[in-house]
Order: structure tokens, then sequence, then C-alpha cells
């Protein structure tokens, strides 16, 4: 993984410095929190309902086993003992007192992490899929050019105040798991007939009020070309994206009122004057930046297969979680492990002080020394020898991250909501609590098998659900939180956005909604082997809204 060198370590450290200073004004009265609000965020630091929020960068989902006991030790000393990963592969800290985030800064620069560019209208933190360089399908590791583009995008002076805020994403297999169509911009590395590699080029995806799939303006980008171009469509977005309408503001309004070949035509044109200047990406230094994410040097362990097997005999629950957590790796002798964030009703997404150090412990001993984080809010770990899967899971027993739900209705995605978000409008976290509780029995959720559940508990969307097979979106009506029912979405490489059903239900209703959803789709699939969204494609929503409304629908 990445390095800090010298340039990286004095800016983190000036960075702190400046940001230490302003918080003393902020303090002491100097500055109004008018004043310091465009400093904090600067800053990743969010003032929330009951208390500031800080986010931490982790940059596409990456980190060590040194800088995740970092985490544990903040969320034990300056937090409540927990910390929230989020669906940026980045982690918040929910009540850190303003007086001592300079603190929290300098020891996070300490192990090389920071929480620039976290918030504000600039280029936030880029993701990546969180099994790169490890999966079997994966043509080449993605992380290497999202390294590039954080070098790059790090306080561009052009790009500082955009618009509005702006996401890239990077993936590196066929099966899109960084959710790239959802993006602002969205890169797929691939391959052309001579081998080479490069990107097709997305642009103009987001969720939000106005949810939009991204479009596809260029098929095959040389990787020598990545700066060059993104600068292109930066400088078209920076140039005509709206200023005078927030909710307007952001490059998938831009493309669509502009029209996607309009849009792709200015994007070449300001490309012609950038292709072959000082951002063209010289191959020696792909290559270095290449070789920090070399794979660890992984020794044969053939014993693997054995000891898989005699573990299931012993353990028809080591078993399930293999099903479930555990996919094949490039190497025959490893495999990539999910840790599920998403114990049955439990917070998605949190983990306290002494679960992040027992994962840390797990990384350094088993796994090479590498976590990740997954845009899906659960922890990887990406190199595992087949051989010590069960000690893993062992482990994982021992800390309650053993649920073997991966990819099942239980492994739900959440915001959270307005149990701390000033902009909620509706509580996720309880909602999600609720139905992973519902739906508990392990032997039901494989029945039903890959469904996808998200939840945002406002119009912004940071729970995904526009793009959830089953999507739940909280509002306000009339003083009292509703939940509406979206569903059909995916974030794949086939994205699509959900339909809406028909109208909300109450805090009280929900959790029978989505079983009714649930118990439609069981009744209506072809068989045990067509997935929820297989089947919703096929059927359409006029069975679930029958079954949800009865004679409503055939009202509606």
């Amino acid at each position: 993984m990445y390095r800090y060198d010298e340039f990286d370590h004095g800016f983190v450290k000036a960075r702190v410095a400046e940001f230490t200073d302003q918080v003393e004004r902020r303090l002491s009265g100097d500055l109004s929190e008018d004043e310091f609000k465009p400093l904090r965020l600067m800053n990743g630091v969010y003032l929330q309902l009951h208390a500031y929020m800080l986010r931490i960068a982790i940059p596409y989902g990456t980190l060590n086993s040194r800088q995740l006991r970092m985490l544990g030790h903040i969320a034990r000393r300056y937090d409540k003992g927990y910390g929230h990963f989020t669906t940026r592969q980045n982690l918040q800290f929910n009540w850190p007192a303003l007086s001592d985030i300079p603190a929290i800064l300098a020891d996070l620069a300490s192990v090389e992490m920071h929480a620039i560019q976290t918030s504000g209208n600039c280029i936030r933190n880029v993701t990546a899929d969180h099994f790169a360089g490890a999966a079997a399908d994966e043509v080449a590791d993605p992380r290497p050019y999202a390294e590039i583009l954080r070098q790059w995008s790090s306080v561009h002076p052009e790009f500082s105040y955009l618009p509005r805020k702006f996401k890239i994403a990077v993936t590196g297999a066929e099966r899109d798991r960084a959710a790239i169509q959802t993006h602002d911009i969205g890169l797929h590395l691939k391959k052309d007939e001579k081998g080479e590699l490069g990107f097709a080029v997305y642009v103009g995806g987001g969720q939000g009020r106005t949810p939009m799939v991204a479009k596809k303006i260029r098929d095959f980008l040389p990787e020598r070309h990545l700066l060059s171009y993104a600068t292109a469509i930066l400088r078209v977005y920076n140039l005509h994206g709206r200023r005078d309408n927030k909710y307007k503001a952001r490059i998938k309004i831009l493309v669509h009122e502009t029209g996607v070949e309009e849009f792709a035509r200015q994007v070449e044109a300001e490309w012609d004057h950038l292709r072959d200047g000082e951002l063209k990406l010289p191959d020696a230094d792909i290559r270095a930046i290449d070789s920090y994410f070399a794979p660890p040097d992984l020794p044969e362990r053939p014993e693997g297969d054995e000891v898989v097997r005699l573990g299931r005999l012993d353990s028809r629950s080591f078993g399930e979680w293999l099903d479930q957590n555990v996919i094949t790796h490039k190497h025959p002798d490893y495999a990539a492990v999910t840790i599920s964030l998403k114990g049955i009703g439990e917070v998605p997404g949190d983990a306290s002080a002494e679960q992040m150090e027992a994962v840390a412990d797990l990384a350094e001993r088993f796994a090479f020394d590498e976590i990740r984080v997954s845009h899906e809010q659960n922890l990887i770990l990406p190199h595992v020898a087949r051989a010590d899967l069960k000690a893993v899971y062992d482990q994982l027993v021992s800390i309650g991250f053993a649920t073997p739900n991966s990819n099942l209705i239980s492994d739900i995605i959440a915001c959270p909501g307005l149990d701390y978000c000033a902009l909620a409008n509706a509580r996720s976290i309880i909602v999600a609590q609720n139905i992973s509780k519902r739906f508990a029995s392990l032997e039901r959720q494989r029945d039903i098998g890959e469904l996808k559940l998200k939840i945002s508990g406002c119009i912004n969307a940071c729970g995904h659900h526009h793009v959830g097979h089953i999507g739940i979106l909280g509002v306000e009506k009339k003083g009292a939180e509703l939940y509406q029912v979206t569903l059909g979405g995916s974030a794949d490489e086939h994205t699509t956005v959900g339909d809406i059903i028909g109208r909300g239900f109450g805090p009280e209703e929900i959790t029978d909604a989505i079983e009714t959803v649930v118990e439609t789709y069981l009744r209506v699939r072809l068989d045990a082997g067509e997935k929820f969204l297989d089947a919703y494609r096929r059927v359409g929503p006029a069975p679930f809204k029958e079954a949800l409304y009865g004679g409503e629908a055939n009202a509606a």
C-alpha cells in the first residue's frame, strides 16, 4: 500500500498546525461559527445534531493494522468508544469535542492519515473495489490509479471550489463492485485488443434528490491520459456547472441539461489542449505508483483444502460463514474475507475500539497487515490463506464479527439518519435494526438469496437507497416520519435507479412492508435460483404494489 513521501508528511503536518490555530480562534470567540464553517469543512469537520463530527479519509478503502489501531485509540480516547464506517470507504467519529480535534488530527498524521477533502465542494475520497488486488476476476488493480488521482486532486488550486462536491470511483473487474455508475466520474479499468490498459469513462452519475446513472463518454482512454482527461471533464464542469442553486449544481445536472453528446464534445475539445502536455503520465511514474500496490509474497499453502474440509465437518456455522463471507482469490491457496459489521440488531457500519483493534491483530497475523473498507460498510481481509480461515473465523466469533450475511437481506447499508444528522428527516438506524431482527434466521435469509437493502434518512441518499434492490427513504410528512419504498435498483455493472412503489409507511409499518415485498418475491420467483433483482425485472412492480396496497394499487 502507498506510503507517504517527504512532501506528504510536510503537507499534512502543516495542515494540522494551521487547523489547530483556527480551532483555538474559534474557541476563543475570534472566529464566529459562520467564519469557522468553511475552514472546518476543509478538514472534515461537520456540525451534526448533537456534536461535531469528524470524517477520516481512507483512500480507496485501504489501511494497515497500525492505522486501524489508531482509529480504535481515537474512538476510545476522544469519542464514545466506537466509529462508523461509511459508504465512501471513510470512517466517522460522531462525538469528538472541538477542542480535541487538533490532537486527533496529529494522531492521524503519525500513522499517515488525515481528514482533508472529506467534505466541501472539492474532489472527495477516491473509492475503489474493496477486493482490488485480490479478486480472481480482476483485470488489473485499480488502486494505483486511485492513488494517482488522490495525489493530483489534493488541494488542487483549480478544483478546490467546485460548484458542488465531486466523487470518483475506479473498478478493475467486469463485475463492478465500486458502483462507478453512481459517481460524478466512474472509471472502468480494462484492456484493449492490444492488451494495453485504459479506462471506460462514465460521467454524471449520482443519487440525492435527482438520481441519475452515469453516461459513458469514452469507451477506452489509455492510462497515460488519465489526469489530462479528468482535468478536461472538471474544467467543463467548473465553467458551466450551476452555482446559483446547490440542488442543481452537481455534474449530473449539467450532463443532463447539456446532453451527453454535447458534453462529451466539450470535454474532447478541452482535452485537445491537454492530452500531450505536462499532465500526460510517464509510464515510469505509473509503474512507480503501481509498485506500492504489488501483492504480498504469498507462500504456497496447499494444506488449505483439507483444513477447510475438516472445518466444515466440525462446524456448520463455519461452513455457512465460508459460503457467504469468503470469495475466491487470485491465488488458489488464498481467499478474501468479508468481516460483516451488520450483526443482527446492531448498527450497520459501527465498530467498537476493541473490535477495530482485534481486526488489526487479525490482519497483522493472518492477512499480510492489510484491511479494506467496503462501500457497503463492511471490512475486508483481502489475503487470507485458506489454511487459516478457521482460525480467523474463531477470532471473529469472539468479537461478534462473524455474522455470515454478506449480500443477504440483513447486510443492510444505512446512513446515521436522524439520530445524528442535521439534514435527516427520519431515523435509519432503528429501521435497519428492526428489519435485521425480523429476518434474523440465517436459513430464511439464505432461502431469500442475494438481496441488497439500503436505507437513507433523507433525500441526500447517503444510504444509497436509490440503487438498493429494496430501497427505503425516510421522509417527513406533517411532522411524522414516513418511509418510502423503492424496488429494482442496482449499483453494479448494470446500474439502475429503483422504482417508487407507492405511498410511504409509518415507522410501525415499514418492517411488515418489507416482509410483504420479500414474501411476494418468494411467491413469484421461477425457482430458488432466481434472484430478487432478476425476478423483479421479469415481473415488474405490479405484484408488489398489489401485495402492499391491495385495492389502492388498482385504483391508482
